[in-house]
């Protein structure tokens, strides 16, 4: 039989097992929602047409938790944004992810202000001043590129083109050159509008975009299987 000091002895013993066990699930919690990605962009990364899991965000957060990372991707997406709408939103979107911290911003924008005609000029300054309050917050960012469609005429799609090589440079920020790469133009991957890809084209989306994801150096050490 214990006596009162055993008694008390045992349940100290099973009170700091509890609060080691506790810390450990606590850590391991922590650890699954560690890393975070904010698709910032329009109507591409907000999913537009397709279901919840067929979207850009569900998938491309579970193609990365394959390979094992542990990943929350953050749908910052809104339909019809142009980089303008985008500028106006960037700041109150980053307050409201991991206290304006995310591990890494996908900045997607600029395909409104190509199919709207939109100046060249009015993009790149949008562009830059996004970039310059992600630089100021120390925000890792990759910039998804987007071209113009060849209707909207040589001089405008040579101008337009120039603004996401030029301004991820000009930041010092890794460019992934077309989100849209392998997948415009093609009705297979794309819905009725010929516009916004289906999932399928997602799909492709994401299996293209993931490598560069990686060569941002954050936290990934997985290759991508070739």
């Amino acid at each position: 039989m214990y006596n009162s000091i055993d008694m008390n002895i045992i349940k100290i013993i099973k009170i700091i097992a509890l609060t080691i066990l506790f810390i450990a699930t606590k850590a391991q919690s922590l650890l699954a929602d560690e890393y975070t990605i904010l698709a910032f962009g329009d109507s591409l990364t907000a999913g537009y047409g397709l279901m919840a899991e067929q979207g850009f965000t569900y998938q491309l957060e579970y193609e990365l938790n394959q390979l094992g990372h542990k990943v929350t991707v953050v749908n910052g997406g809104v339909s019809g944004d142009t980089t303008s709408g985008g500028l106006s939103r960037l700041e109150w979107v980053l307050s409201s992810v991991k206290d304006g911290k995310p591990d890494l911003v996908i900045l997607e924008l600029g395909a409104n202000d190509a199919l709207r005609g939109i100046t060249p000029d009015i993009t790149r300054s949008n562009m830059e001043r996004m970039l310059a309050i992600l630089k100021q917050a120390e925000l890792k960012t990759l910039v998804a590129g987007m071209m113009a469609p060849p209707n909207m005429g040589h001089r405008f799609n040579t101008e337009f083109n120039r603004i996401f090589p030029e301004v991820s440079e000009k930041f010092n920020m890794p460019l992934y050159p077309f989100f849209l790469k392998g997948v415009a133009g093609n009705g297979a991957l794309n819905q009725s509008d010929a516009v916004h890809p289906n999932s399928e084209g997602i799909k492709v989306i994401v299996k293209n975009i993931i490598p560069y994801i990686l060569k941002t150096d954050i936290y990934f050490e997985v290759k991508i299987d070739k």
